[in-house]
């Protein structure tokens, strides 16, 4: 008999025209119960909900709606059709997290037997996503995986027949596995299932219409099924947008990314001719929109018919644009904020509905927070990544802290997490989190492992002891009390971790244990708290799946499992329970399928984003996938096309893109790049301009009502009483070069946090350096023994062990030693002959009067030796850069002249007063040059000068009008100081550092 097939153009409603005909048809108008005998297959569950409320509007009043089922479609996460009704028994599919351990599991098990198991369970689980696909994109298009046997030959290149090896896997054990659990792949399920209600149908069809509608037909099964729907007596199909006006050339030439080649290509699964397929309703026309949007879209081989349109003249065309608008932003957060202005814009019309379409989801994201800033509740429809709610990202954290051997910075990533409590009210428990990270964790990376936190915590609690901080003695105390609780949560895990190898359940087991006993507060189980709402839901959910997928799965390394687990909770979506935004929505373009809206923004129009790039097949190549019988990568391209030629026909659309996303320029979609060059082509392409500036709305967003006034330079002028009233030689320099340092320091009395997890470099160096020197020459002041480099490397060994420094660190730095260490033992050979006596690290300090009272000038020197002839030189060790001539000379660099004020000034102990010292770098390299010896000229000319310097500029500070300026000569205009932040130099500079102005 003659398939009733019928199409529904794309600028109608779908939905509503599918429901107002189907009413129609059943006399549902007159008698409300006819509809209970009628079937509707729909391809996804969204347009079923969709269907189902477009009934009840329609109708108006009180009915018996049809039975709505969804069948699923390419890009559904599963097979949605309820078999229940058909009476067939199939075994379940098998969950996709099972799927995947267990491809890993055969997966690592071949590289073991092929490679000698270089791959971690985390690589063969990257490896097994994409030959999930694989195997699903086979088993969709009815592709026969023994094919696979003859791949690779001829003048295919060597190398695949790796790949064929690899993939032939899926015949020969992945059959193996199925059975033993019992279980299917997803898409053979759904195929089979598909096929038996075909048959079913074709011999015991029921008596009411059924309807299958909006369905692409894109899997062959599905087609199919549309195919036995469109020949039954009672039955019939609705295709969404098919161009039956499309000229016979164009129609012939069609190709994989054209948005119609998927419904020629139904067509011919079904054995329909296009002439023999009718408009739904008989009244349906196309608009100008479509007209436009077919010739935008139009082959490229019959591209030669613009010609014609253009001597028509454009009318017709520039009628089709009205209400179809671009907009460029310059980067997505302009773009975000350019849709969610177009979305807050229509609520001002009364009964206006918008939505925003894309596949960009970081973008949908976006938009869903700048609608924030008008308090509009909106969520994106493809939900969140559990990864990124806060149960799942604590239980991430969790896992990766105790894979770190609990370093300090996942740790503390760990702890600031808002439901970490540990049993205690989270404000105390917050409060120590605190104390831990600034008083005790700051500076390198303490050993592994909580054992290696408690003794950073008993070096700092020694630490302030030393130091008689008696605040800090309190605070680490209670650090280290609480701590010791802590751990006790904490170390289940950890153990978990010890050993190279465990089983994931195992590990699973103490990972959610030790999170509700960390989620726990002094109210409340962390059982309740950390299980709560949506995201705690489907948390509860995805733990259950992982627990029932891991069972009776072999070992895999630890280190695998944060990794593995973030992984797969990147990949479950959390979906609001409540109901969404009753007039704005953010669908992605299979969810908007078979919806309408007065105001549609299609948003993320790149390639590479909407259409999404064709990437290379990992597996085949395009010859290959020819010869195994499966599609092309353009055919999702073509589907793409469909959605957006179907989308675009809205009355009003608004097409936006970012022509910048991370500072790298964009392409604009193929779409957006024809319909420019199109309308260009016809002088139209002033009428794609929106009429209103949203980008420019939408950048000036966050701008002051009134032009700002630039900050001016901070000049803070405390009052002498608050002023420091002794500095160390090397916070002259500072005081010098930054004086804001000095006030921020002094008078504010604020220090630099160390960083966490420091790195071991040149300050550690040098500290141990100046260490090893300073041994050394107390060891052998008077002579220098036969083997004095010998005696030198031993004691630099010694003081490396005793600071606990880093093998990678040593494996750099002892090479470089035992260059210098010969220098210096030549140098020290050639200057002991002049030495009477050396002083070393030897403090001292220079009492100097001023208007505002004393001021004490501290230093320590590394080095003073006595000459003979009652001369003294006082000597700087440097392990880096040495200062500039030009810095000591104009007192920039002014440490070694300051010493030497202090030597002539009697400020030694055991040292008489000396004037005229001779100063001196030695800097101990171990580079091309193992070091350098550099004697300051006109040291005592230097040092009288530097003594009068600094009297000059205690005078100036001794006065409450002299201000502390920040960044008056830095060393570098691109190198940040230690408080720029608190200055806030990149306010008030206008190019983030300024030179004084004189």
């Amino acid at each position: 008999m003659k398939p009733n097939v019928f199409m529904i153009p794309a600028s109608a409603p779908f939905a509503e025209t599918l429901a107002r005909g189907l009413v129609v048809r059943t006399g549902a108008d007159s008698d409300p119960l006819s509809l209970a005998n009628l079937t509707i297959f729909l391809p996804t569950r969204r347009a079923a909900r969709t269907l189902s409320e477009t009934f009840a509007r329609v109708l108006g009043g009180a009915a018996l709606l049809p039975s709505v089922q969804p069948l699923g479609d390419a890009d559904e996460d599963e097979f949605l059709f309820d078999l229940s009704a058909g009476q067939l028994t199939l075994p379940p599919a098998i969950s996709p997290i099972r799927r995947v351990l267990l491809l890993a599991t055969m997966v690592q098990h071949w590289d073991q037997q092929r490679r000698d198991g270089r791959m971690s369970f985390a690589q063969a689980v990257a490896f097994a996503r994409p030959l999930a696909s694989f195997l699903d994109e086979v088993e969709t298009q009815g592709a026969n995986l023994d094919d696979v046997q003859n791949l690779a030959e001829g003048n295919l290149a060597q190398h695949w027949d790796q790949v064929k090896e690899f993939l032939l896997l899926l015949r020969n054990h992945w059959p193996k596995l199925l059975e033993a659990e019992r279980a299917m792949n997803p898409a053979a399920r759904r195929n089979l299932a598909l096929r038996a209600i075909a048959s079913r149908l074709r011999k015991h069809p029921p008596p009411g219409l059924i309807v299958a509608a909006g369905s692409t037909g894109s899997i062959p099964a599905t087609a199919e099924l549309l195919s036995t729907i469109a020949r039954l007596p009672n039955g019939l199909i609705v295709l969404p947008g098919l161009d039956t006006d499309l000229d016979e050339a164009s129609w012939s030439n069609l190709d994989a990314g054209h948005p119609q080649f998927g419904m020629k290509q139904l067509l011919q699964r079904i054995d329909v001719l296009r002439a023999d397929v009718a408009n739904f309703e008989p009244v349906s026309r196309m608009t100008a929109r479509e007209r436009v949007l077919r010739e935008v879209l139009r082959p490229a081989p019959t591209t030669d018919a613009w010609r014609a349109i253009a001597e028509r003249g454009a009318e017709e065309i520039a009628d089709g644009l009205r209400g179809l608008s671009l907009v460029e932003a310059a980067q997505p957060a302009e773009e975000a904020a350019t849709i969610a202005l177009i979305l807050r814009e229509s609520l001002d019309t009364p009964e206006c509905r918008a939505a925003l379409v894309t596949p960009d989801r970081p973008l949908a994201r976006r938009v869903a927070a700048e609608l924030g800033r008008w308090n509009i509740a909106i969520d994106d429809s493809a939900g969140r990544p559990l990864a990124n709610t806060s149960p799942g990202a604590f239980l991430c954290l969790f896992a990766e802290a105790a894979a770190a051997k609990f370093a300090p910075v996942p740790l503390l990533a760990l702890l600031k997490h808002p439901l970490a409590a540990g049993g205690q009210k989270p404000a105390d428990f917050r409060r120590r989190v605190r104390q831990l990270d600034r008083l005790c964790l700051r500076g390198p990376r303490p050993n592994p492992g909580l054992a290696g936190i408690r003794a950073a915590i008993t070096a700092a609690l020694r630490e302030a002891h030393e130091r008689d901080r008696r605040y800090e003695i309190e605070r680490i105390a209670e650090v280290a009390y609480w701590f010791q609780a802590l751990s006790r949560i904490l170390e289940p895990l950890g153990d978990a971790f010890a050993n190279p190898r465990a089983s994931i359940s195992e590990i699973l087991g103490a990972h959610v244990t030790a999170a509700e006993a960390l989620a726990s507060t002094d109210a409340e189980r962390g059982d309740s708290s950390l299980w709560r709402g949506d995201a705690g839901e489907a948390a509860t959910r995805f733990i259950f799946e992982l627990e029932q997928a891991v069972d009776a799965l072999p070992q895999i390394e630890s280190s695998s499992y944060p990794i593995l687990f973030r992984a797969l909770a990147e990949e479950r979506a959390v979906r609001p329970s409540y109901g969404p935004h009753p007039r704005l929505a953010i669908l992605g373009p299979l969810e908007a399928r078979l919806q309408s809206f007065d105001v549609l923004v299609l948003g993320g129009l790149n390639e590479g984003t909407w259409p999404s790039s064709t990437a290379a097949d990992p597996w085949l190549s395009r010859p290959m996938r020819v010869q195994l019988g499966l599609e092309s990568p353009e055919r999702r391209i073509g589907l793409a096309a469909h959605d957006f030629a179907m989308l675009a026909a809205t009355p009003r659309v608004i097409l936006t893109r970012s022509q910048k996303v991370d500072g790298s320029p964009t392409v604009a979609s193929r779409w957006v790049q024809r319909l420019e060059q199109f309308a260009m082509g016809l002088g139209i392409a002033a009428g794609l301009k929106s009429e209103v500036p949203y980008a420019e709305f939408a950048g000036r967003r966050d701008e002051p009502p009134a032009a700002p006034k630039r900050m001016a330079r901070p000049s803070p002028r405390p009052p002498v009483a608050a002023r420091p009233r002794s500095l160390s030689v090397t916070e002259i320099e500072s005081w010098l070069r930054d004086p804001y340092a000095i006030y921020a320091k002094h008078v504010l009395r604020l220090s630099p946090l160390d960083p966490l997890d420091a790195e071991i470099g040149p300050l550690e160096r040098g500290s141990a350096i100046h260490k090893a020197l300073e041994i050394f020459v107390k060891e052998f002041g008077d002579n220098l023994p036969p083997d004095a480099e010998l005696k030198l490397i031993q004691i630099a060994d010694d003081v490396f062990a005793a600071a606990n420094l880093p093998r990678a660190a040593l494996a750099l730095w002892r090479p470089r030693f035992l260059k210098a260490a010969r220098w210096f033992v030549t140098e020290e050979h050639v200057r002991r002959p002049q030495i009477l006596r050396s002083h070393l690290e030897i403090k001292g300090q220079r009492r100097f009067a001023g208007p505002g009272g004393e001021f004490i000038l501290r230093g320590r020197a590394d080095r003073v030796d006595l000459l003979r002839g009652g001369r003294a030189v006082i000597i700087d060790y440097k392990t880096g850069r040495l200062p500039s001539g030009s810095q000591v000379k104009v007192l920039l660099s002014p440490q070694l002249p300051l010493e030497g004020a202090i030597l002539a000034g009697g400020g030694f102990p055991d040292i008489e007063a000396i004037a005229g010292a001779g100063l001196m770098y030695i800097r101990f390299g171990g580079g091309n040059e193992p070091g350098e010896v550099r004697a300051i000229p006109d040291a005592p000319a230097l040092i009288v000068k530097a003594e009068e310097k600094l009297r000059e500029r205690v005078d100036d500070f001794d006065d409450e009008t002299t201000p502390y300026w920040p960044r008056l000569i830095p060393y570098r205009a691109d190198e940040p100081g230690e408080y720029d932040h608190l200055s806030r130099v990149r306010e008030w500079s206008f190019i983030g550092w300024e030179e004084a102005e004189e």
